[in-house]
This record gives structure tokens, sequence and C-alpha cells, in this order.
């Protein structure tokens, strides 16, 4: 289905969730790349919404309400998260599991801020889009993930006691969530004293990196940190791997999905990234993660936490007895929020406090945590 028809038909699921049943009910909107190169990640965000609503749900709902789930596809694209937004807000729909990529997030977050809609991020880390929303004033907007800066400060200090001698080459892809996390990496190195021998941008979606591993074997690289999402990064490690070219590669949490491997297939053995803690071994995930056992989804990446974004966002309306997205976000604010991911808590500028991080490592088609 393309990204066209199934925007018209997510436009239409929208229009008629605003009907009747919507008066008894409390709908989510989940936004994200339910299509296009990211789409695993959309994939993510909405089993997570999906299977948090039903347990809800089963559980006798909040207050007394069901929750339902509106899907909206942004393709990853900032002009139809616009678009998205608009009719979001529109259908008088007041809370959003999303978007996932922070350059959707970003432009649809000045949206919601400005209708006081509640979007709870469970994925974009550019530190925009909280700067910005504090900023503008907007209380509604928040996420439930850490930010690229705080990323970038755990990360720094590893590369350059492992890889400081090395040549090294920061890549991104141009993005506000690619180039922004790519900064914060270089900035990070240089302050410690770690000048890459390459710092550039290349265009996402092209399908011949030859060019881009030309230079990077040019210049001797030796280390890749790569700003950027995993349809790229796979292509050029299996490019490289092409022209017998081996080269350390290391990422940020988006290559926390298996469609990495499908791209880079064995050239992506050993390729390195961070993400915070496996949620999935929480002493709180596991009645979920039996349930997604049940439904034969393995919930990797993004998924518990859009899975934890719809809990918060669920249980502080129960919390506020109120459906106004400015009192369930002040409610958010002020206290801990139990989810599968464990207690979280916000700052005043709606960003998770004290994320964590853990460096894991791809190996045989799987990924898990770095033990050494």
């Amino acid at each position: 289905m393309n990204a066209r028809l199934l925007c018209s038909l997510s436009t239409l699921s929208l229009l008629a969730a605003t009907g009747i049943a919507q008066a008894q009910d409390i709908t989510i909107a989940i936004a994200g790349p339910m299509t296009g190169a990211v789409a695993s990640i959309g994939e993510q965000i909405r089993r997570g919404a999906e299977l948090a609503a039903d347990a809800i749900n089963k559980n006798g709902g909040v207050n007394g309400k069901k929750i339902q789930i509106s899907i909206q596809d942004d393709v990853c694209d900032p002009k139809q998260a616009v678009a998205i937004a608009n009719r979001i807000v529109s259908a008088g729909i007041k809370f959003v599991d999303g978007h996932a990529c922070s350059g959707s997030s970003i432009p649809a977050a000045e949206v919601y801020g400005e209708s006081n809609i509640l979007m709870m991020s469970p994925a974009s880390s550019a530190p925009k889009l909280t700067d910005d929303a504090a900023k503008n004033g907007y209380t509604t907007i928040l996420r439930l993930y850490g930010r690229d800066d705080a990323q970038g400060r755990f990360i720094g200090p590893w590369i350059k006691e492992r890889y400081g001698t090395k040549k090294i080459a920061i890549l991104h892809d141009k993005s506000a969530y690619g180039k922004g996390l790519a900064d914060v990496v270089k900035e990070d190195l240089n302050k410690a004293g770690v000048k890459e021998v390459l710092y550039e941008g290349i265009n996402a979606g092209e399908k011949d990196y030859t060019a881009v591993v030309n230079r990077l074997r040019s210049a001797g690289v030796e280390f890749l940190y790569f700003g950027g999402y995993h349809t790229e990064a796979g292509l050029i490690k299996r490019q490289a791997a092409d022209q017998n070219y081996q080269f350390q590669l290391m990422m940020g949490d988006s290559l926390a999905t298996p469609e990495f491997w499908s791209v880079a297939g064995p050239a992506g053995e050993g390729t390195l990234f961070t993400f915070p803690p496996d949620a999935r071994e929480n002493e709180a995930a596991k009645a979920v993660m039996e349930r997604f056992k049940q439904i034969n989804f393995t919930p990797e990446g993004f998924t518990l936490f859009s899975y934890a974004v719809v809990q918060a966002i669920a249980g502080d309306i129960a919390k506020a007895s109120s459906t106004d997205p400015v009192a369930v976000a002040k409610t958010l604010r002020s206290a801990n929020v139990d989810t599968v991911i464990g207690p979280v808590s916000f700052d005043e500028k709606g960003d998770v406090k004290n994320p964590r991080y853990d460096i894991n490592v791809w190996r045989e088609g799987k990924y898990s945590k770095l033990t050494q």
C-alpha cells in the first residue's frame, strides 16, 4: 500500500474516531513511519501502543472509559507530520504517542503545543524538540526517551578511550536526528582532543554509496560514527565489504531493528550502537513480554517505550481525574510514573530524567549488550 493511499485511509479512520463512540472513549493517536524506509520503527511503536491499550481496556479502562488507538503514518517526513498533526487537532484527539523521527516530531510539536494537545514521543531524541517547546511555553510536549546530548556525553568518552588513536570519520544523513546526534558526538570528541579525519553529510535514500565508501577508504578511516538510520548504514557497510574494506561502525539508537541485518547481512557483524538498557529484562515487563510472545511479536527497539507512553498517559489521566491535556501534563511532570520500562519522571522541559544507555553489538543477525 503506498503512502498516499494509507494516509487517505488513515484520515478516514481518524475522522471516524470522532463519532458517537468517541464521546465515551479516550483516543490516543499513534504517529510514526508506518510506511517508508524506517517503517520497522513505526511497527514497533504501533505494536507497543496497541498491546498497552488492550491491556488497559481488559483491566477496566481509564476511569471507566476505553482507550482507542488511531494509527497515523507520517512516513518520517516533516511535511506529512505537520499535516497529520493538524488533522489530529481538527478531529479533537487530545493525546499523541509519537512522533518517532525527530524531524517529524519537531514541527508537529509546534502544532500540538499551540493547541494544548499532549504529545509524548517514545523515540525522538533531538534536543531541539523540548528546547523549542520550553522556549515557546508549551507544557504539553514531553518525551519518554533520552536526548542526543545525553547520548553523546555517554558515548564520547567511550570512543576516545578505545578508538581515540584511530582514524575516525563522522557522517550523518542530514536529518534532524542524524545530524544532531553526529554533531553532539563530534563536539564531545573534539573537546576531548580527538579530531576526526572526515566529517560530512550523505544523501539518505540512495542505493549506491560506493563514492562514500571510497572517501572513507582514501582517508584511511578505521572507525566510523554515523548519525542516521539503519538502511543507509547497512548499505554502506555491505558495499564496503564488497571492496574488502573493513572499519568499525558505530551508531545511535536507530540501529535497534532487525531491518539493519536484512540490509547489511554478514557485513554488519560487530557493528556497535547505543541504546537504553533492555527493558525486556525488567521485572515490570515479564507479563507484557508473555503477551507479546502470544501474538508472536518480538518487542525490540522502541516497542516498550511506546507501550510505556500509553501507560503513562492513561495512568495520569486517571491520577488527574481529567482528560484535559494540560492537567494530565502537569500531573506527569509532578511525580514518578510507573511503566513497563520502570519508573520515569520528567524535568521542566518535558525530558525524561536521568536517561541511561548501554553499548550493543550485532552478532550473527542479533544484537545484545556488549559485555567488554
